[in-house]
């Protein structure tokens, strides 16, 4: 399983970046994905989620309303969408897929990470 992350780099705040996930080695609308960041010295956290369909979405409250998570399951792609940055969004952005238990997969697969870094 491999999950390419792409998109990350340098953007003032109030500005916008898009994030993309290239996934392949599985059958990715049997999973429902994510994007986790870790900032600087912090442990990772979740950033977004959503379901298989694409119908169910999940925001971290610090990021509601700013960023949109969204997939292409007919291109293997995740995306997130963040708008008006802060430089507390300054992470590595990391997609995943999580666990597959109805057709069971229980691992969790990490991409690389991309980082975004935010400049006041």
């Amino acid at each position: 399983v491999q999950l390419q992350a792409s998109g990350g780099g340098l953007v003032q705040a109030g500005g916008s970046l898009r994030l993309s996930c290239a996934a392949s080695g599985l059958i990715f609308s049997s999973y429902n994905m994510a994007w986790f960041r870790s900032a600087p010295g912090e442990e990772r956290v979740i950033v977004a989620a959503i379901t298989k369909s694409g119908n169910t979405m999940y925001y971290a409250d610090s990021v509601k309303g700013r960023f949109t998570i969204d997939r292409d399951n007919a291109k293997n792609t995740l995306s997130l969408q963040m708008n008006s940055l802060k430089s507390e969004d300054t992470a590595v952005y990391y997609c995943v897929a999580n666990p597959n238990r109805d057709d069971g997969d229980p691992n969790i697969y990490w991409g690389q990470g991309t980082l975004v870094t935010v400049s006041s």
